[in-house]
């Protein structure tokens, strides 16, 4: 048994400030809202407070972005748009470690993910659409695509940068503008993409980052000066938000929860699969919308492959985020593990056998075991329910067919993962299955260029690629 000593990253380097004000057309303000507190899950302490907006600071916001859609950046070149992205993407890097350790300190995430996942991931995007910035009338939309205008964007907790810059860098290659709400519990990222921006001498009101709690969301949501709406989030909220806007002319993406499906059949190589399934549930803690919550298991080598897992998951280290050698961090909020918590009873109580690694948990802080249901039935609330957590439901199947079946029964559309040496058994599932992204022996793969997103409960639209300008354009 490997014995690993503390390894971990100075928290000295996220250069961590009292107070975070908001951004708004080109200058960081007082939010004229409740400030709040956020806090590091990891240990329970304030990092920062942070001001928020109020109603009146969205409608601030907003303006700001029209003054700059309609005076400067919509007619602004694309070959010129493209020198600031691009900008905006090598100060990212430049920065990247201070980020990672900011975002792991408010997130809870390992450093280990925050610095070769988040960050970089991060900076790419920002690379990618600048990319398309001068090149938009051969994305196949029309010869001269128009810009829609103002975009409010709204992003989750599980990924702060990485979401901002999702979100931002395709609006921004379109010629859109943007008021963007990052979640709550995470605001620090952002708010440090902000002064990026500020730094990369961005005009002032092209972008704009209004942190708050629901209500800041709600108010930017139905502005009626913007054009277009990208929320990334829980379903109940995005079901509240399509309810909103139903009969308005805003253009609206959703991308939202999800129950994916990680199927190994019998011919998989099955030490392989074992590293998907570990990387499909428990990366970030399981605070993953496309995580690959069900393994379905072919029953003839369910027994071998859940005694690997097992071993696997027992040798995860959970604790400090800093800790370079940490594999599962802090759960985001206490919110949140209490639904974890919630979850799992209840699948205990529903007759699943339970399987939670040994692993010790340190004292202080929102942490959870990384943990294995078998004998799942499909009719559970651990197989139905999205825990967003490290928590994984196994349940089996005979034939290809039955795989299938139990894939696509789930409200939700998302991702899935199939594990097989046939090519043609791949395409084949791919074909059937009703989930937006579909990997192929691998799992939680992403990349600029490849459009994301779900259907059914999961949302619609695309993020990402060629396929992606699309939500950004008046097409």
């Amino acid at each position: 048994m490997w014995e690993y000593a503390p390894a971990p990253e100075s928290r000295d380097i996220a250069n961590l400030k009292p107070n975070y004000r908001m951004f708004v057309d080109g200058k960081f303000v007082e939010g004229t809202g409740e400030p709040l507190k956020t806090i590091n899950p990891a240990t329970e302490e304030v990092l920062a407070e942070v001001s928020t907006a109020s109603q009146s600071d969205v409608d601030t916001a907003v303006k700001a972005a029209r003054r700059a859609y309609d005076r400067v950046w919509s007619k602004m070149p694309g070959s010129e748009r493209a020198k600031y992205i691009y900008r905006i993407a090598r100060q990212i890097q430049e920065r990247g470690r201070e980020l990672a350790v900011l975002e792991s300190l408010d997130n809870g995430k390992p450093i280990k993910e925050s610095r070769d996942v988040d960050v970089p991931t991060a900076a790419a995007h920002f690379f990618y659409h600048a990319g398309w910035a001068d090149k938009l009338s051969y994305a196949g939309y029309g010869p001269d695509p128009k810009p829609l205008g103002v975009a409010g964007q709204v992003i989750p907790w599980n990924f702060p940068l990485l979401m901002a810059a999702w979100k931002i860098a395709p609006a921004l290659a379109c010629g859109n503008t943007v008021v963007l709400k990052p979640a709550e519990t995470t605001p620090l990222t952002a708010l440090v993409l902000a002064e990026i921006i500020q730094q990369c001498d961005l005009p002032p009101g092209v972008v704009n980052i209004i942190p708050g709690a629901g209500d800041v969301g709600a108010a930017l949501v139905e502005h009626g000066d913007v054009n277009k709406v990208a929320f990334t989030g829980s379903t109940d909220v995005g079901k509240i938000i399509q309810r909103q806007l139903a009969g308005t002319a805003k253009k609206l993406t959703l991308e939202l929860g999800g129950k994916a499906a990680n199927i190994v059949f019998d011919d998989a190589p099955l030490d392989q699969a074992v590293e998907g399934i570990v990387n499909g549930i428990f990366f970030n803690q399981g605070h993953v919308c496309c995580a690959g919550s069900r393994l379905l298991v072919q029953e003839s080598v369910a027994d071998e492959l859940l005694e690997k897992l097992h071993a696997r998951v027992s040798t995860l280290r959970v604790g400090d985020p800093l800790d370079k050698n940490t594999d599962v961090g802090a759960i985001n909020s206490r919110e949140q593990l209490t639904k974890i918590k919630e979850l799992t009873e209840s699948g205990e109580a529903e007759g699943a056998q339970r399987w939670t690694s040994s692993c010790p948990l340190p004292d202080k802080g929102f942490f959870f075991a990384p943990t294995v249901f078998s004998g799942v039935s499909q009719a559970m609330r651990i197989a139905r329910e999205e825990i967003f957590g490290p928590v994984l439901s196994v349940l089996t199947f005979r034939t290809p067919d039955e795989a299938v079946a139990k894939a696509n029964n789930t409200p939700y559309g998302l991702s899935a993962g199939v594990w097989t040496e046939k090519g043609s058994r791949i395409l084949w599932m791919a074909q059937r299955m009703r989930a937006g992204v579909v990997w192929s022996n691998t799992f939680n793969r992403f990349d600029p260029a490849a459009p994301f997103g779900g259907y059914q409960e999961s949302g619609f639209g695309r993020e990402g690629g060629r396929t992606g300008l699309e939500a950004y354009l008046d097409v």
